[in-house]
């Protein structure tokens, strides 16, 4: 009931303030653009805006706490008002329409006097907290009181300032609820954008509360978002709290790597370690969104990497120098002799387009096309095809989400996928009569969809009935397929199927203007890699047995998937499932550690910078890949990053063509690999199931964070079994096969290592986690509960004290978030 109300409020919106709607009355219609004055300045702005848009465009900066132009108008702080003449008292210019003729005034007494007012209020309540707040610094509430508010308050309340009991709601928002001021944007955003109508206030005037009524964390994929709505300190990140100032971090501008959108971030950094990764502004991606993977996988960059070369010595990984681990490679090749495609790549999901390259250079000089995706079927030829980009894009654009009209989606969640862009498909959705297909698994949408069944039969039913005649009639139709389609047994009976309507249906979905057919993908390396040739050309070359194995990044793979003889190289920057299986282990690079240039699911060309340095002896992996060439006796003829980003140009002119989108179609050669290459496909009947059964655990870095927030994020975040690493020690292995321990007495400390490792501390220490979990529940929230836990936890000595160590706290589901403790 609630959406559909939200819905009906967004398409209301939506109407009255859009030009183009018929208004059925005798006067003349509304003009287009309105005059007004604004400070004696002299604006046109688009009839229907609000006040407050018409003082921006004129360059003037209004004040406000509530107002926020991705979200629907609130009217709540009043820090906006403004003086317009003939109105006796000041406007909220948040919620006051433009009208021609205005004469509005910013900075008049009257204006200044009711903001000044405004913050009293504000304040009256508020607590001193901007000391030991993390919010200081940054915070709309110190900048405005410092330039609008009074010099000194004039209420002395006898009981003291308002009280409010903190609220849990979730493992990754810290809340201190004394500090809301009651803006609403934290409701309007979970409501509005993220599709999770939990958040909500109770009671009226001073009782007001902001909360989720019955105790219950945050349900979306966007939470943190409400971190950066909120003006004051009311909510912060849990992770990484009271561990640094803003004025400490220096500031670069990346893109995120842990799916294929390429959302745009800012990665803010202290020394050799990320503090903060947080969303920049793009309307045509992520607009200023990311989501909680993007924002809190950054604990996952320093957690078990590696930092030095390692050699296998006897089901034992011993410490090596790069010329020994190279030579290593290199006599393994003279011993082998890998004819042709017997040498083998997997790339994996969050490789850089360089390295892609520099490895499909050296197995060619090898004489190999044997190159393959981390992905169920990524040794064989693609089903759409990659030798036209339209086959594998998001051809509409994330952007053109806003103008469909029907829409069908098969075999992707976008929710898990790409959840920045499931907001677009539910801000569409809510302000449109947008009628949305979907065919595959069930899962749980913030968006309404009619079910149409879940195989490769009911996309060809779906096509040839109802839903079909919707999409054929619509303005602008979509169809989205999703990246596992391809990895799907039934993929070329699902891409002849949907092939053939789009070619029956040209002007619905392939002119000039609109583009309607669409490849979801989920991960940053694999538009990059269809770009530039990065896959096996032949089914025959797919099924040649390699002697030896590159993995580059590859840590999905299974044992199963590589012979037991082969001689492997794992290349990566974390000891996971790759490493576990590797003869020779080479240390790699994080996107936070190097400039790399990644295409996303729309064919947009961007790249990330290096915000800190690289950890031990690791190096960037194209580099790696350029060493090894010479001991393979094959030299690639780059040493410098720009002369191997001319080799990318030599390929394909668009990798140098940064924030970009080159236009993308289907041509006659689609159809023939859509289609013709497909004909008489038969389907075996097996369920499209989503690819992604855990949001949180889709990448290495990703797993390293939130393996131990798994029984506090709805079992999303359970470490994944056979991937155990503790303090003493890195013991990989399935957890019914064979496993083989890599003891650290027989290695250096510095060969896979946390980077900010866990600190002992004394025995008042007590896991954040722990707390919430256990001493809400048993104890209630007072100082007496937490001090009582404690010691039931710790006893009375310290060596009694049952998390001694990190490995025996890991073990326990317990993590001590270093950060945290005094």
């Amino acid at each position: 009931m609630r959406s559909q109300l939200l819905r009906a409020a967004a398409r209301s919106r939506s109407s009255l303030t859009s030009p183009a709607t018929r208004t059925f009355t005798s006067s003349a219609r509304r003009p287009a653009e309105v005059d007004l004055t604004i400070d004696g300045k002299k604006v046109s702005i688009e009839a229907g805006s609000a006040l407050i848009q018409a003082c921006e465009k004129a360059g003037v900066t209004i004040p406000r706490y509530c107002y926020h132009e991705k979200l629907l108008i609130a009217g709540n702080c009043r820090m906006c008002l403004v003086e317009v003449e003939r109105v006796p008292k000041p406007v909220a210019s948040c919620a006051w329409p433009v009208q021609p003729g205005m004469v509005v005034k910013t900075d008049s007494p009257m204006t200044h006097k009711a903001r000044e007012g405004i913050m009293e209020f504000l304040l009256a309540n508020h607590p001193l907290d901007c000391p030991i707040c993390d919010q200081g610094g940054q915070c709309d509430l110190q900048d405005q009181s410092m330039r609008y508010g009074a010099d000194r308050g004039r209420f002395h309340e006898i009981t003291g300032k308002r009280a409010v009991e903190d609220k849990n709601i979730g493992p990754l928002i810290k809340t201190s609820m004394n500090r809301c001021i009651h803006c609403t944007r934290c409701i309007r955003f979970a409501n509005e954008i993220a599709g999770a109508p939990e958040l909500g206030s109770t009671g009226r005037g001073n009782s007001l509360e902001i909360g989720t009524y019955i105790e219950r964390s945050l349900d979306t994929e966007l939470s943190a978002n409400v971190i950066d709505l909120c003006p004051v300190g009311a909510l912060l990140p849990k992770p990484g709290a009271f561990s640094y100032r803003p004025w400490e971090l220096t500031r670069f501008e990346s893109i995120d790597v842990l799916n294929a959108l390429g959302s745009n971030i800012r990665v803010d950094a202290r020394g050799m370690e990320v503090k903060r990764i947080l969303p920049r502004l793009n309307d045509d991606i992520n607009e200023e969104w990311i989501d909680d993977k993007t924002r809190f996988a950054m604990d996952g960059l320093k957690t078990q990497r590696l930092t030095t070369p390692l050699i296998r010595k006897e089901d034992k990984f011993l410490p090596a120098t790069w010329e020994q681990a190279l030579s290593e490679i290199g006599n393994a090749f003279l011993r082998l002799q890998p004819a042709a495609n017997e040498f083998k790549a997997i790339a994996g999901h969050l490789i850089e387009v360089e390295s892609l390259v520099a490895m499909k250079d050296l197995a060619n000089r090898l004489k190999s096309e044997n190159l393959a995706l981390d992905q169920p079927g990524g040794g064989a030829p693609i089903a759409h095809g990659v030798d036209v980009r339209a086959n594998y894009l998001f051809n509409s654009k994330i952007y053109g989400i806003e103008e469909a009209d029907a829409m069908l989606i098969i075999g992707s969640n976008p929710r898990w996928e790409a959840a920045v862009l499931n907001a677009r498909i539910r801000k569409q959705w809510m302000r449109s009569p947008l009628e949305i297909g979907y065919i595959g698994e069930p899962f749980e949408s913030t968006f309404q969809f009619e079910h149409l069944g879940t195989d490769a039969a009911a996309v060809k039913k779906a096509l040839s009935g109802e839903f079909g005649k919707k999409l054929s009639v619509a303005k602008k139709p979509m169809i989205i397929v999703g990246s596992a389609v391809a990895e799907h047994p039934d993929a070329a009976a699902i891409f002849e199927s949907v092939g053939s309507f789009v070619d029956k249906h040209p002007a619905n979905f392939n002119t000039p203007e609109w583009q309607g057919y669409n490849v979801l993908q989920r991960a940053a390396s694999r538009a990059g890699a269809y770009e530039v040739g990065f896959t096996t050309p032949s089914p025959k070359v797919a099924e040649t047995k390699p002697k030896m194995v590159w993995l580059l990044g590859a840590d999905e793979i299974s044992e199963a998937d590589i012979p037991k003889d082969a001689f492997v190289i794992y290349q990566g920057h974390h000891g996971e499932t790759g490493a576990q299986l590797a003869d020779v282990i080479l240390p790699g690079a994080t996107y936070t550690e190097k400039s790399g240039t990644y295409v996303n699911t729309e064919g947009r060309v961007q790249i990330t910078r290096s915000a800190v340095t690289l950890p031990g002896a690791a190096r960037t992996d194209w580099k790696i890949i350029r060493a090894a060439s010479e001991f393979l006796g094959v030299p690639l003829p780059y040493d410098d990053l720009e002369v191997l980003r001319d080799r990318l140009e030599e390929i394909s002119p668009a990798l140098r063509r940064y924030d970009t989108l080159e236009p993308s179609a289907l041509t006659a050669l689609s159809k023939v690999q859509l289609v013709d290459a497909h004909k008489g496909a038969k389907a075996t009947g097996k369920v499209l199931e989503l690819p992604i059964k855990n949001f949180y655990m889709t990448d290495v870095i990703s797993r390293k964070h939130f393996a131990d927030y798994g029984p506090l994020l709805g079992g999303q975040g359970d470490r994944k079994p056979g991937h155990e690493f503790h303090g003493t020690g890195w013991r990989c292995g399935e957890d019914k096969g064979e496993s083989f321990s890599v003891d650290r007495d027989h290695m250096d400390e510095r060969a896979c290592v946390d980077i900010n490792p866990f600190e002992e501390k004394t025995t008042e220490m007590v896991s954040r986690v722990e707390e919430e979990r256990n001493v809400n529940q048993e104890h209630g929230r007072t100082w007496q509960g937490v001090a009582k836990k404690r010691r039931d936890i710790q006893g009375p000595s310290r060596k009694n004290h049952v998390f001694t160590t990190q490995a025996t706290r890991v073990r326990a589901g317990i993590r001590v978030i270093h950060s945290l403790v005094n």
